[in-house]
């Protein structure tokens, strides 16, 4: 199985072929597909969806998804959406990087969960989540009945291999495989490590520009789909599924990345996030993190996000007279921030490449005394050029709530809030 080229543009409508005449022509599923092929459409949205929204593909394959054994429970390891009624702390939180595995771990067993709100029962929520990995899948394919899956390496590359075809994704890139979709990972560079976003809500999509026009932040022909590829091959193989925060599997006799051929507008795709179009202040004052939105889940209420995915790119500061890294700031948004890359200009140390913090709903936080120190100093009639970095945050409206595994976690920092202890008085007032 092999893809060596990629489809472009956001929510297009896509057709390709890994056989010829595979597509049939006028039609969606006539009384007989080319090749012996069966049609199986996968819809990711409401049948009565609007046309602008609605998401589905059509599958032509060499079996169609229902064949199969039954399904059975699967031990959940680490891997869950168990968020819990027990209270939430309000405390800050803050990670080290998740230790690679010494056992043979795959993807799948090295999902970590670390927190969330809402879950697949109520279609609102996410859930976030790290991975660790030293193995390829093998044997197994996995699927996730209940949300969309954000995958941001860290750490070594991934090759995805999908039913619609495959996606090569290495750090600062990401990855968004669709509710249903089937897949098996392989790691090419022998282990990985990175982040996982579970979108339980209405599907990614790129934000509206409103003031800023038509260009800027993330371009939709930037973002590639990956064209048809596939498996023609029998054995004993496991499938596993993610169904109401539940793990299930059942035996499969042969690869289910057996789609010939597809055609739509749902499927998964890549994200170089190197190529967002970064804008920001060039006058005064630090902008709300908004401005580095690049996908977000929309929520039923107008101008709020089920999930918002935010990026912390290379950029330049300009902005003068001006306190530049992010101000002290308590949010109703609940913020889980990770760091593919180098440094992240707010914290002075402590927060590792493949780290993580959590700052929830009204939680006071900002810079530490450090980066207030070394901020407050700067000369900023010259301008601050913020390089080799690149950090990500997962953004949502609702409490994340840490659960028990992340919180009693030996790599967790303890001692974490006390970075902002170096604050003094400064008041000279009176």
């Amino acid at each position: 199985m092999s893809s060596n080229h990629y489809m472009t543009g956001f929510g297009n409508e896509f057709a390709t072929e890994a056989v010829a005449g595979s597509l049939p022509v006028g039609r969606n599923s006539p009384q007989q597909v080319a090749h012996g092929l069966y049609a199986e459409q996968l819809t990711g949205t409401a049948f009565t969806a609007p046309r602008a929204s609605n998401r589905r593909s059509w599958l032509y394959r060499i079996r169609p998804a229902a064949v199969h054994g039954k399904f059975e429970p699967h031990p959940k390891g680490h891997f869950h959406n168990d968020f819990g009624p027990d209270p939430v702390t309000p405390e800050k939180l803050r990670w080290n990087p998740l230790p690679l595995p010494t056992a043979p771990t795959d993807f799948i067993e090295g999902i970590f969960t670390m927190l969330g709100n809402g879950g697949p029962a109520g279609g609102s929520g996410a859930g976030i989540h790290v991975y660790a990995a030293n193995r390829d899948m093998q044997g197994r394919y996995f699927y996730n009945a209940d949300a969309e899956m954000l995958i941001a390496p860290q750490l070594g590359r991934l090759r995805i291999a999908t039913e619609l075809g495959v996606l090569e994704v290495e750090p600062q890139e990401i990855a968004v495989i669709p509710r249903g979709v089937r897949f098996r990972v392989s790691l090419p560079d022998g282990q990985a490590r990175g982040y996982l976003c579970e979108n339980f809500g209405a599907l990614l999509r790129l934000p509206d520009l409103g003031p800023i026009g038509s260009n800027c932040l993330a371009n939709p022909r930037d973002f590639l789909y990956p064209v048809a590829a596939f498996e023609d091959v029998d054995g004993d193989f496991e499938l596993l599924t993610k169904f109401q925060g539940h793990l299930w599997r059942a035996p499969i006799g042969h690869s289910p990345l057996d789609v010939v051929a597809w055609h739509g507008n749902y499927a998964p795709y890549k994200y170089d996030l190197r190529r967002f179009n970064t804008i920001g202040s060039i006058s005064y004052d630090h902008p709300d993190p908004s401005i580095f939105l690049v996908l977000h889940s929309p929520s039923a209420t107008p101008g709020t996000s089920n999930l918002d995915f935010v990026i912390f790119p290379p950029r330049i500061l300009a902005m003068q007279d001006t306190f530049r890294p992010a101000w002290f700031h308590r949010n109703i948004a609940c913020e889980f921030m990770g760091l593919i890359h180098g440094a992240y200009d707010a914290k002075a140390e402590g927060f590792a490449p493949g780290g993580c913090s959590l700052h929830n709903c009204m939680t006071g936080h900002g810079p530490d005394a450090a980066t207030f120190e070394k901020a407050s100093r700067i000369d900023t009639s010259k301008p601050d050029y913020v390089t080799d970095t690149m950090a990500i945050m997962f953004e949502t409206p609702t409490v994340l709530r840490p659960v028990a595994q992340a919180l009693d976690a030996a790599h967790r920092q303890r001692d974490y809030p006390e970075v902002w202890l170096g604050l003094q008085r400064r008041f000279s007032g009176g």
